[in-house]
């Protein structure tokens, strides 16, 4: 046997996928679900357990690309290592908060033992705030002006309640559950404050050697997956844009809930099965995206994009709905050398702002729009935390030859980027999967 890899006396831990809506959009399914197709790019094998005659989580199964798993009526074998992978276990996985997977992880670690059980928690991409600057983005997204926003006694009160509960709803005291922050660059204050929150790369949009994307059919079209309700506000304006466009760009949205009548757009009730939203993706000469899984899918495929995650408001007062997405992105886009028209008017979009203008720029590809970056910066993290699948990967690895949960994330916590003091990863965390 080759030292380091699993085999008769060192079993491979079972990997079980545990998919939840967490927020509104279905991005959170798909997190868990890529997850799970890049886990089995990389030769390891994923599972699905669901307790008898417990219904399903909200959204699933649905029409997604599931990789191939095993579907068992147990888990198993008992005594052996295993991981779950879920999105913010705090809230769909914690076994005493009644989320949606606590029933199956109180069975999972009864079978294979709660100190051989490890639990990745799949937070919110690029959401990593300090508890002063969630407080203060709170306030400002509830319409409060930012110079009326408070720094006093009271504003210190609210943040330090945040601070506890966002702790305590996420899990971070729970030794053995890591809890992973996919984000484009690592943030040092965040680090500071939430010390068992462990920052990695964003997780890749597709396991590694898929093909890109087809070139665009001749018919132009572009696509719009409208997650948020505020996208039927901006649709008309988005439309007007395109308006002069020769030959006609067809604009298809896909969306999750009905419209009313929208002239001269194709409303596509979603989601969509895999095969089906893959053909639209790639017959299509733009995007406009939302969230994250659907904006990463476009910074991988190279071709042009909008994001809009939603508005608030009205008039002068409309401010952005989570902007800390688009506004990492900007961020690196700035430092990788993206010219600055092109980050005006992403930012511009995505606030509600110029829609007119911009999209008529888009589609007429004035300005920096001729020159669309392929490549945005690649994300700032040392390995093994630029891909999360593939920390994963290696402690899943880890735990065939040592099952102690809680000691792999320690490793993990430790070494992770933005730690002050931290040396990097220990030699087993910088071991590639079957390396000796």
């Amino acid at each position: 046997m080759t030292p380091g890899r699993p085999g008769p006396d060192r079993p491979r831990p079972a990997i079980y996928l545990l998919p939840a809506v967490v927020g509104g959009g279905w991005g959170d399914i798909e997190e868990v679900l890529a997850v799970g197709r890049q886990l089995v790019a990389r030769g390891q094998r994923v599972r699905w357990y669901r307790a008898a005659g417990h219904p399903l989580p909200r959204g699933l199964p649905g029409p997604w690309p599931w990789p191939p798993i095993d579907r068992s009526g147990s888990p198993g074998p008992p005594g052996t290592p295993a991981i779950t992978v879920t999105a913010s276990w705090g809230l769909s996985a914690a076994p005493e908060e009644g989320g949606p997977w606590a029933r199956e992880v109180r069975e999972i670690e009864a079978v294979h033992g709660a100190e051989r059980t490890l639990h990745v928690s799949l937070e919110e991409f690029a959401r990593t705030l300090t508890s002063r600057a969630a407080e203060r983005e709170r306030l400002r997204e509830g319409g409060v002006p930012r110079r009326a926003i408070s720094t006093g006694p009271s504003f210190a009160r609210r943040a330090r309640l945040f601070h506890r509960e966002y702790a305590r709803y996420r899990g971070f005291d729970r030794p053995r559950v890591l809890h992973l922050f996919p984000t484009f660059r690592p943030d040092r204050a965040f680090a500071r404050e939430f010390a068992s929150a462990v920052m990695t790369g964003p997780i890749p949009a597709d396991p590694p050697g898929r093909r890109r994307s087809r070139s665009p059919a001749r018919e132009r079209r572009w696509l719009w997956y409208a997650s948020p309700s505020s996208a039927e506000r901006i649709a008309p304006r988005v439309r007007a844009g395109l308006g002069s466009s020769r030959p006609r760009v067809r604009l298809r949205v896909v969306t999750p809930r009905p419209w009313g009548p929208a002239e001269g757009i194709d409303v596509l009730l979603g989601p969509l099965p895999g095969a089906r939203w893959r053909r639209e993706w790639d017959r299509a000469e733009l995007r406009i995206v939302t969230g994250s899984r659907t904006l990463l899918e476009a910074l991988a495929d190279g071709r042009p994009f909008l994001y809009f995650n939603g508005i608030r408001g009205e008039g002068r007062k409309v401010r952005r709905h989570r902007p800390e997405k688009i506004a990492r992105l900007l961020a690196a886009a700035r430092d990788a050398g993206v010219a600055a028209d092109l980050r005006r008017d992403l930012s511009d979009f995505a606030r509600g702002r110029r829609v007119e203008e911009v999209v008529r720029r888009a589609h007429r590809r004035e300005g920096s729009w001729a020159r669309f970056p392929a490549r945005w910066g690649g994300a700032r993290f040392p390995e093994p935390f630029r891909d999360p699948v593939e920390l994963i990967a290696r402690l899943a690895q880890g735990l065939a030859k040592d099952p102690d949960a809680a000691g792999w994330v320690a490793r993990a916590r430790a070494a992770a980027p933005g730690r002050t003091g931290s040396r990097g990863p220990d030699r087993e965390l910088r071991r590639g999967p079957g390396t000796s």
